[in-house]
């Protein structure tokens, strides 16, 4: 047996008050998702990324490796900073290669 009504008005009756019971639930939400989103640190977006330059250790010399955006994890620890017209030189130079991951070459405009 179905806990609905069996006839239209009382079904209909029942459908205004779902909705207007969902639109407030709806409302509340919104209110909430507001509150907490004052709540939460704005994180400042540069507008352009860094890159970095990664060595590996070579019969103890640095040498380098790959290219990456500076936030790539794939960077590791031993890394230098690059401007954009070094990155671009040292990767059209053909001296190193650029990280399969984060695609610095892409950033740089060297491919599409």
């Amino acid at each position: 047996m179905s806990e609905l009504p069996p006839d239209l008005p009382r079904l209909r009756t029942l459908e205004t008050w779902l909705t207007v019971s969902l639109d407030r639930v709806r409302a509340r939400i919104a209110e909430v998702e507001t509150r907490e989103a004052a709540l939460r640190p704005v994180r400042q977006r540069r507008e352009e990324p860094g890159w970095v330059l990664a060595y590996l250790r070579e019969q103890g010399r640095r040498v380098p490796d790959s290219v990456h955006i500076d936030d790539c994890r794939m960077a590791g620890k031993n890394i230098g900073p690059l401007t954009r017209e070094e990155a671009r030189q040292i990767l059209h130079a053909g001296q190193v290669q650029a990280c399969a991951i984060c695609r610095p070459d892409s950033d740089l405009g060297l491919i599409d």
